[in-house]
């Protein structure tokens, strides 16, 4: 992986920078939309991360430059939700939380780059939001603990940028750790790291990016989560996590149609991360692959956030030999993965490919996920 440079910082600031962090994408295995009603989920951090540079201004003002996006000023003392748009929003609500929550930074000069790809629903803004965060932390001193970071990055994303998430990106990309998928709890933040030996399991983990963009501030999102918290509200609990499967039958009745689906994805997802756990805690890891392809069809039939591209991805890559496939990340497009025997791994992206092809859509890229480690400072 190349990271920046210090000459090319020395060239936008005129001085090195005082250090490097970086921060993961993630591809999250099992439960979806889960994290917003308190439920549990288990993603692992990719390979890939987003890079920053940064220095401490003692001027108050916050310099930006992006090597895909272009530069940007604002003073700190100026940020406010909306202040900055555009994919500088990010680092900036970041800045605006911290002082938001009551701690004492100032300005710096960040240079970033990336190579997770934007779009694909592999937590591009999260990893931008959490390697900001986690250089603020070491530049000023702040002390805060990666969960307590992760936290940080959610409200800048809830409050300032105005999308509803959840907390499982920014916890993915501060938490997760080599080898492992994160188990963990939205209601407490309690985790777990599972072992995730794919290669030790002939396995490998394809990233099929659907190349179709989605984009999560668009209300549809905010619309689901607003469905799930009235469906709580109507059945008198603090979230659908303390809705048990055994309870199922019995509530969906006194809910109105339209809301049935959303908790019965959201009650049979909490069952499925808990199966995949158990499967993983086993060594049984092809075993996680019906799983996959069974929350697939939750997101596509009750949750309806699949799209005619994710369909196909993974009905062709079962087809083709996967032990199971399903949709990642908050739907509308994005990306799909889809579990594999390691040397059939080519020939199923292979065949996903001119499945695209001969239905006129654009190829998706492909990329091979490997459990990386957290947001943490490289140099």
């Amino acid at each position: 992986m190349n990271t920046l440079s210090q000459p090319s910082f020395t060239r936008l600031y005129g001085h090195a920078p005082e250090g490097e962090w970086a921060a993961p994408g993630r591809v999250n295995l099992i439960g979806e939309h889960t994290d917003y009603n308190l439920g549990f989920v288990l993603p692992i951090a990719l390979p890939q991360t987003v890079r920053a540079q940064a220095r401490r201004r003692d001027d108050g003002l916050l310099r930006l430059h992006s090597t895909k996006g272009g530069s940007a000023e604002v003073a700190v003392a100026d940020l406010a939700p909306g202040s900055v748009t555009g994919w500088a929003g990010y680092p900036a609500a970041v800045v605006w939380a911290l002082r938001e929550a009551g701690h004492d930074v100032g300005g710096a000069e960040l240079s970033l780059d990336s190579d997770v790809p934007t779009g694909a629903g592999l937590s591009s803004s999260a990893a931008l939001e959490c390697a900001v965060a986690i250089a603020y932390n070491d530049l000023y001193g702040l002390g805060l603990s990666a969960p307590e970071l992760a936290l940080v990055a959610q409200r800048a994303e809830n409050a300032y940028v105005g999308v509803p998430c959840g907390i499982m990106d920014q916890m993915a990309s501060m938490c997760c750790r080599a080898g492992a998928a994160l188990h963990l709890d939205s209601r407490d933040l309690t985790m777990r790291q599972v072992p995730v030996d794919l290669a030790g399991a002939g396995l490998a983990l394809l990233v099929l990016d659907t190349r179709v963009k989605h984009d999560l501030g668009d209300g549809a999102y905010a619309g689901l989560r607003a469905g799930c918290e009235r469906a709580a509200r109507l059945l008198g609990l603090p979230a659908l996590r303390e809705l048990g499967p055994a309870d199922l039958a019995s509530a969906l009745p006194r809910l109105p149609e339209e809301l049935r689906p959303l908790v019965r994805h959201v009650v049979t997802e909490n069952e499925r991360v808990t199966e995949a756990v158990a499967h993983l805690a086993a060594g049984a890891l092809a075993a996680l692959g019906p799983v996959l392809t069974a929350g697939h069809a939750s997101l596509r039939d009750d949750y309806r956030v699949s799209c005619p591209e994710t369909d196909l991805a993974v009905d062709t890559a079962v087809a083709a030999g996967a032990h199971g496939a399903r949709m990642t990340g908050g739907g509308f497009g994005g990306s799909v993965i889809a579990l594999v025997d390691a040397e059939a791994a080519e020939a199923v992206a292979a065949d996903v490919t001119a499945a695209f092809l001969a239905k006129g859509f654009t190829a998706p890229r492909t990329l091979t996920a490997t459990p990386a480690e957290g947001a943490r400072r490289i140099a």
